[in-house]
């Protein structure tokens, strides 16, 4: 069964973190979004390795809204080059994935 929903990644700083769920869900184009606590990121950046502490953002969104969640990220994170990466949902309890289709505009 698949279905029109994904699961949206992004990784930000632990301040900006309940911010950026409140924005993504007033601005409607994210149902529901979990807000895990703090991770260790290391990556390469400018030539050098950084590491920082992040929260990752599980957004639960319609694929069809995958763009306007994307502007709305990229709008409202403070990083210069945020991750934003999207998974499609593949199957999950239909009447949670209504409600998901039904809360984003």
């Amino acid at each position: 069964m698949s279905t029109d929903i994904a699961l949206a990644l992004v990784a930000c700083p632990p301040a900006a973190a309940a911010t950026l769920a409140r924005v993504l869900v007033e601005a409607g184009v994210a149902a529901c979004i979990n807000i895990l606590p703090e991770m260790r990121s290391v990556y390469r950046w400018q030539d050098g390795i950084e590491e920082q502490a992040e929260t990752l953002l599980l957004i639960k969104h319609p694929v069809s809204g995958y763009e306007a969640l994307q502007a709305a990220v990229l709008e409202h994170h403070p990083y210069e080059l945020p991750e934003v990466i999207a998974v499609p949902v593949h199957a999950g309890y239909h009447r949670y994935l209504d409600w998901v289709l039904a809360s984003c505009r």
